[in-house]
């Protein structure tokens, strides 16, 4: 185990150098100037020079890049461009609403996704199986910000069950901060319920089909024995597996949320940044983004073991 968490660690810092690379460059070779527009459209060329070489675009692209990574491993992260404050700080300001949606979305997705996978596993071709496979179609197929759309016009405008958009920190107003949440939370779920329940299915099925199954049910073995602790365990790994990828995946989806209830979140951060072409925040977003998928990916790799005993590094 020392052992691959060594080499996992080195692919790790390889896997960053390179994602570092290529925000820089994807940033810096896109078009627009973010010297000109700041300056304004009435700026003169040396206005624009001058701010240039403040924010020290003036510097060849190696050095800039030099500059930029000694910084990020001394965790400074830089000064947004349009208002002046440090990236860190309004990266730790919009923190709070992303991961609470987040991680409300993996909760339900989790634990409605397996449940409806299992049964409708074990009753292949019965009510719950077609339900499955009708609902994951939708999931699959409608777009987050129309689910989104579509849940604000029902339970918020004409049911006036649910806030129709906003965020309230949790440590002003538990209950607030729920109701806000319930709506994005649904419709950013549904389509990782649909992918989970998919998954978890097919692994059921196929652990269901085993000789070890058959011969548990002969046993005499519950019904409850056979799905969660037979059948269940042995199917963990890919479903284990589509949970990674599902979070992962969660962070891009996050953004169109985040735009369609009006949450201050660091989707929305990013939004802004890229319509105002601050590099700090931009880059700064996108290298926390890649670091936390390679962490995730690290976690699950590592988490087969707990769930399958052969498995060994």
């Amino acid at each position: 185990m020392a052992a691959y968490l060594l080499r996992r660690s080195i692919s790790t810092i390889a896997v960053m150098a390179k994602v570092g690379i290529f925000v820089f460059l994807l940033l810096r070779l896109a078009p627009g100037d973010p010297a000109a527009m700041i300056a304004g459209n009435s700026a003169t060329e040396e206005v624009v020079a001058g701010i240039r070489e403040s924010m020290g675009l003036n510097h060849p692209l190696a050095v800039q890049f030099l500059h930029w990574m000694r910084d990020m491993l001394g965790s400074d992260f830089g000064t947004s461009i349009f208002s002046g404050r440090p990236v860190l700080e309004l990266i730790l300001q919009r923190l709070e609403p992303t991961l609470s949606l987040s991680i409300l979305t993996m909760i339900l997705s989790v634990t409605v996704g397996i449940s409806f996978g299992i049964f409708a596993g074990w009753r292949t071709g019965g009510l719950i199986d077609r339900l499955l496979a009708a609902f994951s179609a939708v999931g699959y197929s409608v777009p987050v910000f129309v689910i989104g759309y579509f849940l604000i016009y029902f339970f918020a405008i004409r049911a006036h069950w649910l806030p129709v958009q906003g965020y309230v920190a949790i440590d002003n107003d538990l209950g607030r901060w729920f109701e806000h949440l319930i709506l994005p939370t649904v419709a950013l779920s549904l389509g990782y319920i649909a992918f989970i329940a998919r998954v978890t299915r097919a692994s059921m099925l196929e652990v269901l089909s085993e000789d070890y199954m058959r011969t548990a049910a002969a046993k005499g073995a519950s019904s409850y024995a056979m799905l969660f602790h037979h059948a269940l365990k042995n199917a963990g790994v890919p479903i284990l597996t589509v949970i990674g990828i599902s979070f992962a995946y969660l962070i891009g989806g996050v953004v169109l949320t985040e735009t369609v209830f009006n949450i201050p979140g660091t989707g929305r951060l990013v939004v802004d940044a890229i319509n105002t072409r601050d590099y700090p925040i931009i880059q700064s977003v996108l290298i926390l983004t890649s670091g936390l998928y390679v962490l995730i990916n690290l976690t699950v790799d590592l988490a087969y073991s707990l769930i399958d005993p052969r498995i060994r590094y």
